[in-house]
Parts: structure tokens; sequence; C-alpha cells
């Protein structure tokens, strides 16, 4: 690239004002007219790495322009986590600040569960002997895991993500076989009642009082599946 623009390599042999170039190209990717309501849009860029590698020049240029990212495995996708998201590296620095507030609080702590999960996990499997604690950490990572599986083109809406990440992060899930999961899934958001569900998206947030009714229900709508 440095040859073909005549100009003198920098990191990695590309042109040294590249970080300028991806800057420049992403500051402005869409620009709305007055009748559109105005404003601009940012774009979404994808990146292709090597074998994994997040540190080279072209992602850690694009992972400092923007304002976080996805980061998705081959290997999770091959070993059916769909969508195939590293949480490890997948980071915003928005962060909870653009999530309501119902789902602020039920996913506050599955982040570092999972993380913790699949740290645990790639040790436990060379040896059998795993104290109750870490046990249970395995069962619960094992379960986040599958909770948030999806078929393609079958987006949840908020309010529905809401319940089923509730019931995960609550423990409802922990005894369940995981091939049960997705039936589960299915099952309690048809006893959940709708308007509870709808009334999530209020700025309140989970009230004490809105905590009751789901877990009532909840406990109702596990008992068949374990």
């Amino acid at each position: 690239m440095s040859l073909l623009l005549r100009r003198p390599p920098g990191r990695e042999a590309f042109p040294g004002d590249v970080f300028y170039l991806h800057s420049r190209l992403l500051e402005r990717a869409a620009k709305r007219s007055d009748q559109t309501g105005a404003g601009s849009s940012t774009a979404l860029p994808v990146i292709e790495t090597q074998a994994g590698d997040v540190s080279a020049y072209i992602p850690t240029n694009v992972i400092s322009i923007t304002d976080g990212q996805i980061c998705l495995e081959t290997e999770l996708f091959y070993r059916g986590i769909r969508p195939a998201i590293n949480v490890g590296l997948s980071v915003s620095r928005v962060g909870s600040a653009a999530q309501l507030k119902a789902m602020k609080q039920v996913c506050g702590s599955s982040k570092l569960e999972l993380a913790q999960y699949r740290e645990v996990a790639a040790f436990a499997q060379f040896g059998s002997d795993l104290d109750a604690a870490t046990q249970a950490l395995l069962n619960r990572g094992a379960r986040l895991t599958e909770v948030p599986k999806q078929p393609q083109y079958e987006p949840l809406p908020i309010e529905k993500q809401i319940v089923v990440i509730y019931a995960a992060v609550n423990g409802f899930c922990d005894r369940m076989p995981l091939e049960r999961i997705s039936q589960y899934e299915i099952a309690i958001l048809s006893t959940i009642n709708p308007e509870l569900q709808k009334s999530f998206l209020e700025k309140g947030g989970l009230t004490n009082e809105r905590k009751m009714e789901p877990d009532a229900s909840l406990k109702e709508s596990t008992l068949p599946y374990l």
C-alpha cells in the first residue's frame, strides 16, 4: 500500500498516516438531512483478524477509533454458540449507560460470570476433582452460555430478553439439562404476563414488587424441566 501511494512505510509497512485515513473515513460515515432529523451516524467497520489476533495494527487502529467492539470467533461458532461472541474481548465504552435499567439490573454480573466460567472450564477438563463452588460456577456458566443462543433471523424483543436472562442469573436453570434450555425459554415467555414484560421497559426497572410475580411464575414453570 505504501509503495502504491509512494509514501514511506510505517508500522507493518502501512503508510504512516493510516490512522488518520481511518479516523477521517469513520468521522462522518452518514450525515442526515434536516428533513430526516439531521445529525450524523458512525459506521460499523468489520475487521477480519488473522488467527484471532486483535493486537495487530489495523484491529488496534479501529478499536481505538470506535466506541467498542464485538469480537466473533470461528471456534465458538462451530461449537454451536451463535452469535459467536467472545465476551472477554467484546467491550463497549458506553457500557450500561445505553441499557434499560431493567436490563442493567439483570445482566450486570453475567459478563464476569461468563469470563470466569471460560477460564475455569479450560482448566476443569484436565482434572475431575472439583469443589462445590467451582462446580456451581461451571453449571451457571454453561447455562448462561446456552441462554443467549437464538435461531437465525429470530431476534427476541428486549422485554423477553430480560425475562430469559433474569431466569438464568437467578439460578432457575442451574439444575436443568442443557438440551432443555431452549424449550424452557419458550415455556416461561408464554407464562409470564405480557403486560408485566412490557412494564420492564419503564424507567423504574425491576422493583421488588415487580420481581415477585415473575419469581412465582418461574418457580412453577421450572419444575417440569428439571
